[in-house]
C-alpha cells in the first residue's frame, strides 16, 4: 500500500508530460515529493557482480518532474560486503543473498552496518562512513544519459554514483506538439545536484550506504569543469529554483520566497545537501569565463607560437592585454607557505605575494613583453610538476627505455638504471611509455586513453602533430563506467573555425559589422538573465562560489591536466587554486609534463589515493602514505622511442633538478595547442559553452571580453578580418 500512494503522489506531482512545471514547487508538497523518491518506495533493481563483488541499482528515476527521463536518473554501486542480501517482500529480513542471487532482483538492500572494508591504501571504511564518488558526465557540456553505476571503487569500500544530465544540444516536445530547448546552464549542473539529493535523502533513510558527509565530484573535460562547479558551488542557493523546477528531493520554496532545504527522517527535519566534501577534476573546462583570455596569452607568450591567420594573431595580442588587466583588477594574492615557493627571493617561505602582470616590451622580450610576479607563480608550479614527474619515475611499468642511439636496452640494464639514469632518459626522450601507474585510476575510476608519451622532436615555433586519439587534438579520454552518450569533443574538424588548421575567420558572417552586431545582441542577450533573472554566465563561474558566504567550502580540491592540454589555459587551473587557497581550501594542481587532454593518473598516483589521504586528514581516518616504487625488472617490448625530447627547453643538473625560462616552458606548453583564438568563444563555432547553444544556432556569444576586444580594436582587426 505504503508503494502504491507514493506512486499516486509522484504521478500527480509529474502530471500528464514531460517538461518544465509552470510554477516552482511548494513546500507544501515536500512530504509528496519524499515519498516518491524514497527508494523503499520505488521500482528498484539490483544486479549482483560476483568478479567485483558488488550491487548495482538499476536506472530509477532522481527527480518528480523529469524534463527528459532518460537523462535524469541516477544509479548506485555498492561494495558486496556492505550488503546482508536484498528483502523482496518488505520485512526486513534478506531473501536473496549474493550467492543465490541471478539476474535483477527487485527489493531493498539490507545493510551490514558493522562490515569493514580495508581500501588498497589501508583505510577502513564502513557502510556508514564509506565516502561516495559522484561522476559527473556532460562531455563538451553535452546531455549524459543515464547508465548503471560502475563497479570500480567496490573494492576500495567507496559508493559509486552515476546520474545522467542534460545538456547543450538538448530539447523537447510539450503538450501543443512545439520543440523546446532545455540545455541552458546550469541544467546540467542542476540535475547533478538533484541526484545527488536523492541518493544522499536514501543513505539518510538507510536505503543506502554511505557517508552523506564524504561526498567526492569526479569527470573529465566537460565533466571536469562540472566535478569543480559543484564543489565550488556547494549548497549555494542560485541553484535551488533550477532543483525545485524538476522536483528534487530537499530543496523546496516557501510562500514567503525562501527556501527549505531539509527531509523528515523518523519524525525529525534534517538538512540534506547538494555539495561535495572533495573533487578531483580532470581538465576541468572552467571557468570559460576567463578562458578565451586566458588561451589567448599563453599562445601570446610563445614568441613562435604560429597562427592561422593575421587575425588570429591580433585578437590573441587585444585579449592579452585585456587577461593583464582582468588579473591585476582581481587583487590576487598568495602565501608562499600555501604553494611551498619562495617567489620573493628571500629564502624564507613567510610572505603574503601580491600577484600582477606586467608589461615591458624590453623588459620581457622573451615572452612578448609580459612578466611579473603572477608569472613567477605560473612558472613556479610549472617547474614543480615536471620535477615531481621526473622524480616519480621509478614508479613506470612496462616503459621500454632506449640508450643513446635508439637501441633498446636490456633488461639487465633497465633493472640497474638509477633515479638519474632515469630523469635523463624522460628528458630527453629515450622511452616509449606502458603502464605508468600501479593500480592508477583516471576519471570514473578507469585508465582513460589520454596518455600523451610524446611524439618526435620539434625545433621551436613549430607545432608537432599531436593528432590521434586521446591526444591534444584528438578528443578526449575513454571515460569507461561513466555514465552519459559519448561526444566527441576536442578539437573541431578541419576546416572549422575552431580548428588548428583552419585559416578562415568565420564562415557565418561575411563581414566585420555582421560579426559584431551579432555578438553584441547575444551578450546582450545573455546579460539579461534567465526566467529566474540569472546570468548562465555568472552561474556557471566557481570563481564567483569559491569562498562565497552562501557557499559550503568543499574540504579540499585536486585538478589534474596535462602539460599540453589543447582544451583549457593552465592558467584556469591555477586560478582555481588561487581562489581555493584563498577561502582555506586544500586546493592542488598537477600538470602532467606528458598529459593530454584529460589524462590518466600516473606514477604511482590514483584518485583512490587522494580520498583515503584526505580520509585520514580530515575525517580522522588512519594517515596514508603512498606505497614505495617498484622499480622496472625488464624493459617493455616497443620498437622505437616516441618520448618527445625536453633538452632544446630544460636543463637537468647532477642532483636531478630540473630548470628552464619561462619562454622555454611556453613554447613546450603551446607545441599542442587545438584550439584557434580565442579559445572557446570563437565567432562560429560553439563547442564548449555557458549557454550550450540550439540545434540551429550552435553559438551564442557569451565573452564580454571578447566583444570587448572587437570593440575597441576595431581599426586594427577589421582590415583583417577574413582575409
Amino acid at each position: 500500500m505504503k508503494r502504491w500512494i507514493a506512486m499516486l503522489l509522484a504521478l500527480a506531482l509529474m502530471g500528464c508530460g514531460a517538461g518544465i512545471a509552470e510554477e516552482a514547487v511548494a513546500a507544501s508538497d515536500k512530504a509528496a515529493i519524499e515519498a516518491a523518491l524514497d527508494l523503499d518506495n520505488m521500482d528498484q533493481e539490483w544486479t549482483y557482480s560476483e568478479e567485483s563483488d558488488a550491487w548495482t541499482l538499476s536506472v530509477v528515476t532522481a527527480v518528480t518532474k523529469p524534463v527528459i527521463e532518460s537523462e535524469e536518473g541516477v544509479s548506485v554501486c555498492v561494495p558486496g560486503a556492505y550488503v546482508t542480501g536484498i528483502d523482496t517482500d518488505g520485512d526486513g529480513a534478506a531473501d536473496v543473498t549474493a550467492e543465490a542471487a541471478s539476474g535483477a532482483v527487485k527489493g531493498g538492500l539490507v545493510i551490514d552496518w558493522e562490515a569493514e572494508i580495508t581500501s588498497e591504501n589501508g583505510q577502513v571504511y564502513t557502510a556508514a562512513t564509506a565516502p561516495v564518488i559522484l561522476n559527473t558526465g556532460a562531455a563538451g557540456y553535452g546531455n549524459s544519459t543515464s547508465t548503471p553505476a560502475a563497479a570500480n571503487y567496490a573494492a576500495q569500500g567507496y559508493v559509486n554514483v552515476s546520474c545522467g544530465n542534460r545538456g547543450k544540444q538538448d530539447s523537447y516536445t510539450d503538450a501543443d506538439g512545439n520543440t523546446v530547448y532545455t540545455g541552458d546552464a546550469p541544467s546540467c549542473l542542476a540535475d547533478q545536484k538533484a541526484a545527488t539529493r536523492f541518493v544522499k535523502y536514501n543513505i539518510l533513510l538507510k536505503n543506502l550506504p554511505g557517508s552523506v558527509d564524504y561526498w567526492v565530484s569526479t569527470g573529465g573535460s566537460g565533466g571536469g569543469a562540472h566535478a569543480a562547479m559543484f564543489a565550488a558551488t556547494s549548497n549555494n542557493p542560485d541553484f535551488y529554483d533550477y532543483q525545485i523546477e524538476v522536483g528534487a528531493v530537499g530543496v523546496y520554496k516557501n510562500a514567503d520566497g525562501s527556501y527549505s532545504t531539509t527531509v523528515t527522517i523518523d519524525g525529525e527535519e534534517v538538512e540534506l545537501s547538494d555539495g561535495a566534501w572533495g573533487c578531483v577534476a580532470y581538465s576541468a573546462i572552467t571557468s570559460l569565463y576567463e578562458a578565451d583570455m586566458a588561451l589567448a596569452f599563453e599562445y601570446t607568450l610563445n614568441t613562435g607560437f604560429s597562427y592561422n591567420t593575421d587575425f588570429q594573431q591580433a585578437l590573441a595580442g587585444c585579449l592579452s592585454a585585456e587577461y593583464m588587466e582582468y588579473i591585476n583588477d582581481q587583487a590576487l594574492t598568495v602565501d608562499e607557505a600555501a604553494v611551498g615557493f619562495d617567489l620573493d627571493g628571500d629564502g624564507a617561505l613567510e610572505s603574503e605575494i601580491a600577484l600582477t602582470i606586467e608589461y615591458d616590451a624590453e623588459k620581457y622580450a622573451d615572452t612578448n613583453g609580459y612578466g611579473g610576479t603572477y608569472l613567477d607563480l605560473y612558472l613556479a608550479e610549472l617547474t614543480e610538476n615536471l620535477q615531481w614527474y621526473v622524480d616519480s619515475l621509478g614508479y613506470a611499468e612496462g616503459w621500454t627505455w632506449f640508450d643513446a642511439d635508439g637501441n633498446a636496452l636490456s633488461d639487465e640494464a633497465v633493472a640497474a638504471m638509477t633515479d638519474a639514469d632515469r630523469a635523463l632518459a624522460f628528458i630527453e626522450g629515450r622511452y616509449a611509455k606502458g603502464e605508468t601507474g600501479r593500480g592508477g585510476m583516471g576519471p570514473s575510476g578507469m585508465n582513460g586513453r589520454a596518455d600523451f608519451g610524446g611524439r618526435p622532436d620539434f625545433a621551436d615555433g613549430e607545432k608537432p602533430d599531436f593528432g590521434g586519439e586521446g591526444f591534444p587534438g584528438g578528443g578526449m579520454a575513454d571515460f569507461g563506467g561513466m555514465s552519459g552518450d559519448e561526444m566527441e569533443v576536442g578539437t573541431p574538424d578541419e576546416g572549422s573555425t575552431q580548428g588548428t588548421g583552419s585559416g578562415t575567420d568565420s564562415r557565418n558572417y561575411d563581414s566585420y559589422d555582421a560579426l559584431l552586431a551579432a555578438y553584441a545582441a547575444d551578450v546582450e542577450a545573455v546579460a539579461a538573465g534567465d526566467i529566474y533573472g540569472n546570468s548562465q554566465v555568472d552561474l556557471y563561474n566557481p570563481l564567483n562560489y569559491i569562498g562565497d558566504a552562501g557557499t559550503e567550502d568543499p574540504a579540499w580540491i585536486r585538478i589534474v591536466c596535462g602539460a599540453v592540454e589543447g582544451d583549457i589555459s593552465m592558467f584556469n587551473s591555477l586560478n582555481l587554486q588561487l581562489a581555493a587557497l584563498d577561502a582555506g581550501i586544500d586546493a592542488t594542481i598537477e600538470w602532467q609534463w606528458d598529459g593530454g587532454h584529460v589524462p590518466s593518473e600516473v606514477l604511482g598516483e590514483s584518485l583512490a589515493l587522494w580520498v583515503d589521504s584526505m580520509y585520514g586528514k580530515y575525517a580522522g581516518g588512519v594517515e596514508v602514505e603512498k606505497a614505495a616504487a617498484e622499480p622496472q625488472a625488464a624493459n617493455g617490448t616497443a620498437e622505437s622511442p616516441t618520448g618527445t625530447d625536453l633538452s632544446g627547453w630544460v636543463s637537468l643538473d647532477d642532483a636531478g633538478n630540473v630548470s628552464f625560462t619561462l619562454a622555454d616552458g611556453m613554447a613546450y606548453r603551446t607545441g599542442g595547442a587545438s584550439k584557434a583564438v580565442p579559445g572557446f568563444d570563437v565567432i562560429d563555432y560553439g563547442q564548449e559553452d555557458y549557454v550550450f547553444g540550439t540545434a540551429d544556432a550552435d553559438a551564442r556569444h557569451w565573452s564580454e571580453w571578447v566583444l570587448r576586444a572587437l570593440e575597441e580594436n576595431r581599426e586594427v582587426l577589421e582590415p583583417l578580418f577574413n582575409q
